[in-house]
């Protein structure tokens, strides 16, 4: 398993917007997608500069794909990389603090320590 492929998948979304409504609208196509085009490329690097061997695991690519984000968080995803993200993209549907609240509600069965999110 790759907490940092998967924590690479949360931080390259998030910061697009365009990829943010992308993933909202159709998650399994935008990870299909991004795992053949970001993945292997190299943060903050020119495209020409990336590795070949690089894939999420179906664990994680099934999270991603259901917007589990509690089973993201158990896999080991950095909890403010989730947060942001899915705040990013749901936030709309709920009240003021509503989707944070949510998101406490669902991942509260995860008790301290929290899963190793060191990459």
């Amino acid at each position: 398993m790759s907490k940092y492929l998967l924590n690479k998948f949360l931080f390259t979304v998030d910061r697009d917007p365009e990829l943010v409504e992308r993933y909202r609208e159709d998650p399994a196509a935008t990870v299909a997608m991004w795992e053949d085009a970001y993945a292997n490329r190299l943060l903050n690097c020119v495209q020409e500069e990336s590795s070949t061997w690089l894939r999420l695991e179906e664990a994680e690519r099934a999270a991603l794909v259901a917007h589990d984000y509690p089973a993201l968080f158990e896999l080991g995803a950095h909890p403010f990389l989730t947060l942001t993200l899915f705040i990013a993209m749901f936030e709309r549907d709920h009240g003021p603090m509503g989707f944070q609240t949510e998101y406490a509600r669902r991942v509260a069965h995860i008790s301290m320590p929290y899963p190793d999110i060191a990459t």
